[in-house]
């Protein structure tokens, strides 16, 4: 199957993780040690890669969101810079570490997933009203629920305010 790729504006709302990611002969058990195999890093966070998606399709897009003032922060907007997502609106705060999604994969391909959110949980109403232009400007805003709820619901409302469309994906529910 053949995508389509089409240009438009896109505006995200949501997380931006650095995945941290163990290959492991199987799943731990609770409170079981297992000794892994290969480790890598990767860029991540359910906001950060419907951003690079939309991007690949062809899309203008802008993030909102937050990073934190270290080493992944950088990481991460210099990743969505590469691949052409506009960070001017991803706040860098000193305060808190960049979001990091620990994962264990097994060879059938199941996982575990544990979220530390850092910045990602003090995205605020305030960080999203920085970004009102790139919302109203946007054909559709996307939003994901691995940032506060207020600062969803307050996109949501700068969307509905400009006329045009919100997109909200419920994950990681």
């Amino acid at each position: 199957m053949e995508l389509t790729r089409q240009a438009g504006r896109v505006c995200i709302v949501g997380s931006i993780n650095m995945d941290l990611v163990v290959r492991s002969p199987r799943l731990p058990a609770a409170g079981e040690t297992v000794i892994g195999g290969s480790f890598e890093q990767h860029p991540g966070g359910k906001g950060a890669n419907q951003a690079v998606a939309a991007r690949r399709l062809g899309a203008e897009v802008e993030m909102v969101g937050a990073v934190g003032g270290d080493a992944f922060g950088q990481s991460m907007l210099a990743a969505l810079r590469q691949d052409g997502v506009g960070v001017d609106h991803v706040h860098a705060l000193r305060e808190a570490p960049t979001g990091v999604a620990l994962i264990t994969t097994d060879p059938a391909g199941e996982n575990t997933i544990v979220v530390a959110s850092g910045a990602n949980a003090a995205l605020s109403p305030q960080h999203i009203d920085t970004a009102t232009d790139a919302i109203s400007s946007a054909a559709d805003t996307l939003a994901v629920l691995e940032v506060p709820v207020n600062a969803v619901e307050r996109a949501a409302a700068l969307a509905a305010a400009a006329g045009k469309r919100f997109i909200l994906n419920a994950a990681p529910a």
